[in-house]
């Protein structure tokens, strides 16, 4: 959604340098815990964590999964400690088993959004990438700890690969669902699947198409993810996000996270930060990810003023709770 070029090029780079996820969860208690009956074979379609409205906030700023100093600089900035870390995996990237065990023992979940960049994506619903999935699913088996897992996120957008215009609906669902089912046949039932698209009303790329066409079914998804930015002074979460969730409660009743946003500073950082606590509080959602990163748009938090907002609205998000 920020500089589309660049962070598709990012992400087809080990490692995805230049680039930090980061994201803060609040976890509250235990809430609500999805079981529908995944098809045989395929496990169970559960959450693995905490689904309470407004149980995490979150940030994606610069160095993951290279480094986490990104994460004690910004828990430094504003107060926050992190408690859920989010990083972007090129395909054929290995599993960052080492950066996702540092993101527990500092008491957050990991998050990694695995992108086919650069493959065809009817080739992975055919089995042909099946030998780097298992070994991936083995890794995250391995890993034990809850994870958060999403696959070619803002797939209704036409600026990926896998996306809308330039891979088929009907592909990019037999790829998510035979992904899904290579996981759960490893026994990595430690992932909680997140799927994320792109707001539907989009301030700056105008008229999205609905997800619903990419939708992979119930028993495949445990959360969705919606990503969307406030470009304009004029931007509020109810235009910027509503419609979208509105299309998106249409289709499942799953957990909503807000997986990417921002603020650029002319569209006022403080307000519109004000305005996403208030959003997810009363739309009763899991919480969102800000992506703070000063290239090739400045959405980073870097005033005094947007810093202690947001300092001030996580105080007030916890007590809310």
């Amino acid at each position: 959604m920020t500089g589309r070029a660049w962070l598709a090029a990012a992400i087809g780079a080990a490692g995805v340098a230049g680039i930090l996820a980061v994201a803060l969860a609040v976890v509250g208690p235990a809430a609500r815990q999805p079981s529908t009956t995944a098809p045989v074979g395929q496990g169970q379609r559960h959450s693995v964590l905490p689904t309470a409205p407004a149980s995490y906030l979150g940030l994606y700023a610069a160095g993951v999964p290279g480094s986490y100093a990104g994460v004690t600089a910004f828990t430094a900035a504003t107060g926050v400690k992190p408690r859920l870390v989010p990083y972007y995996s090129g395909w054929f990237e290995p599993f960052q088993a080492r950066f996702a065990t540092t993101v527990a023992d500092d008491g957050a979940v990991p998050l990694v959004q695995i992108d086919p960049d650069g493959v065809s994506v009817a080739s992975i619903a055919a089995g042909r990438y099946d030998t780097y999935l298992r070994t991936y699913a083995q890794a995250v088996r391995a890993y034990r700890r809850p994870l958060i897992v999403s696959f070619g996120h803002e797939m209704n957008g036409d600026w990926y690969s896998w996306g809308y215009g330039r891979t088929s609906p009907r592909a990019f669902v037999a790829a998510w669902r035979h992904l899904v089912t290579v996981f759960r046949r490893q026994g990595a039932e430690n992932v909680t699947w997140l799927w994320t698209v792109n707001v539907i009303d989009d301030p700056h790329y105008g008229k999205i198409p609905s997800p619903a066409r990419w939708w992979p079914g119930s028993a495949y998804v445990t959360w969705v993810g919606i990503d969307g930015y406030y470009y304009h002074p004029s931007a509020a979460f109810s235009s910027l996000f509503g419609p979208t969730i509105v299309a998106v409660r249409e289709i499942t009743s799953d957990p909503i996270l807000i997986s990417e946003t921002a603020a650029l500073p002319s569209a006022g950082q403080s307000a519109k930060i004000d305005d996403l606590f208030a959003g997810v509080r009363s739309y009763g959602l899991l919480g969102f990810v800000w992506f703070d990163v000063a290239h090739p748009e400045n959405w980073q938090l870097s005033s005094p003023a947007a810093l202690l907002t947001f300092r001030e609205g996580a105080r007030t998000y916890r007590r809310g709770r």
